[in-house]
């Protein structure tokens, strides 16, 4: 068996070694990165992208793993191959969250392609509370811990805020450009090493009135949730830019935050014990920290209510509350009953009921609490409009499109007809359309119409049927069965 180098980050390396960071999160990581720099690494997000990070981990990962392991790898040796820094002055960071999912195993899988590779000597750190993979240079202070939950807080604001300005900016580059703005605020203040949630507040109101100023039309466009594993629902590179292919379609991004993972995760521990009686103390500490976070969460969303009229996310409570009726809250593999609750979330909260799930190869639990509970959730909530994705190295970028644009045809087909519906209404209900008819004419008053059928171009046919003009219903059916 191939013996496998395991080079630890000391403290004399704080100071010599760069970190290089994969990166998923775009907006939040600039935020995070800077949070461990000024703790006094040394930090770089990696943002390498294209055909040759794909190569990279197909070449040095087994191609049974997960494909957010292949990607996060791979983009990682990519690096490597063209770095500008001294390679035996660099390091490598990598999250662990323990449990059952393979991205525990990550870690593992990337100094055995380190060593394969030639870059065996590279350090790589943990970045989890797992006792044997912790480095005595690197560590997570309780400080450092409120910063980055500050941060998280800080880029879902962001990234809300930018989903729902970009679709109707008046000026292109606008809400780009507030993004930069607000990131660099508060970048300013995470320089200090003691935050206090006043601050934090007060710098959420400033990010809120710098998107307030980006001059948007009121035009109504469809809104597409995304949802699915926490990589490649995130990650420009796991999902081939799907956030930039749906604003190319005229659509708005409703997107889930990250800061609902971390109240997922310390919930979890909390209904351990429920469920099995175990783990009382840590139990204990994880109520308080969950609670805790609730609190700063419904605090951001009170902050949106009274100084905007953006659309705030939901309250953790409710989103658990979504998951009743749907799948147990003992589901928790990976993304687990979360991923359940925020596609019905995205219905009965957001009103948003087309909803693109993602599913990367190799994530099993992701298909069981995606894919796997789309019937139950389509038979309660029949106007849900949801198309399951599949990314992995070998999946067809048009392929993948195509079955948006599918969903997205579906999609203009209902708004479509329900407009219709309401200028129907609206004509009827006029004061001249009100008036009661003559004896004589009577039988005019009765508007008789027959049943009309059109086929859309991706095989849908739009019925209309009825015998009184004002009570007309449009009805849905798939042509040459299931599409």
């Amino acid at each position: 068996m191939e013996q496998i180098k395991k080079v630890p980050f000391t403290k004399e390396m704080k100071k010599t070694h760069t970190i290089l960071i994969p990166t998923m999160l775009p907006i939040h990581f600039k935020i995070l990165g800077n949070v461990l720099e000024n703790y006094g690494y040394h930090i770089r997000i990696l943002d390498n992208f294209g055909q040759g990070v794909i190569d990279q981990g197909l070449k040095n990962v087994h191609n049974d793993t997960c494909y957010p392991a292949q990607l996060v790898i791979g983009q990682m040796i990519d690096a490597l191959e063209h770095c500008d820094l001294p390679l035996d002055k660099v390091a490598l960071l990598i999250t662990q969250t323990g449990g059952g999912c393979r991205a525990s195993n990550y870690i593992h899988l990337l100094r055995k392609a380190l060593n394969k590779c030639g870059y065996g000597d590279i350090p790589v750190i943990s970045a989890s509370f797992i006792k044997s993979e912790q480095s005595g240079g690197f560590s997570l202070p309780i400080s450092m811990l409120l910063q980055a939950v500050y941060g998280c807080l800080c880029g879902d604001l962001i990234m809300t805020l930018y989903n729902q300005c970009i679709p109707y900016e008046k000026q292109s580059g606008e809400s780009q450009k507030a993004v930069e703005d607000s990131v660099a605020l508060a970048q300013q203040l995470f320089c200090k090493k003691l935050l206090r949630w006043k601050e934090v507040a007060q710098l959420m109101r400033k990010i809120i009135d710098r998107f307030k100023k980006v001059q948007r039309t009121q035009e109504e466009k469809i809104k597409v949730g995304v949802v699915g594993e926490i990589y490649v629902k995130y990650s420009p590179l796991g999902n081939n830019n799907l956030e930039e292919f749906l604003l190319s379609e005229g659509c708005e991004v409703v997107c889930p935050g990250l800061f609902d993972f971390l109240l997922y995760c310390t919930h979890n521990a909390e209904f351990d014990y429920q469920l099995y009686g175990i783990g009382k103390a840590k139990a204990a500490v994880m109520h308080k920290v969950n609670r805790f976070l609730r609190n700063r969460k419904s605090d951001m969303i009170r902050l949106i209510e009274e100084n905007s009229d953006f659309q705030p996310p939901c309250r953790f409570e409710n989103t658990i509350e979504s998951t009743e009726g749907y799948i147990s809250k003992g589901v928790k593999m990976g993304e687990g009953w979360l991923l359940t609750a925020e596609m019905v979330e995205l219905i009965q909260h957001y009103k948003v009921n087309n909803i693109v799930c993602t599913q990367p190869f190799g994530c099993l639990p992701n298909h069981i609490c995606g894919k796997g509970v789309m019937r139950v959730i389509k038979e309660k909530n029949p106007q849900a409009n949801i198309v399951a994705v599949d990314y992995d190295s070998s999946a067809s970028k048009v392929n993948q499109q195509n079955r948006i644009k599918l969903m997205l045809a579906n999609a203009r087909l209902i708004a479509s007809s329900q407009s219709d519906d309401v200028q129907t209404q609206k004509k009827n209900n006029h004061p001249k359309n009100q008036e009661a008819p003559k004896e004589n004419d009577s039988t005019q008053h009765k508007i008789k119409c027959n049943a009309k059928q059109e086929k859309s171009t991706l095989g849908f046919v739009a019925s209309q049927s009825g015998c009184e003009e004002t009570n007309r219903d449009i009805v849905l059916e798939p042509v040459g069965g299931n599409v």
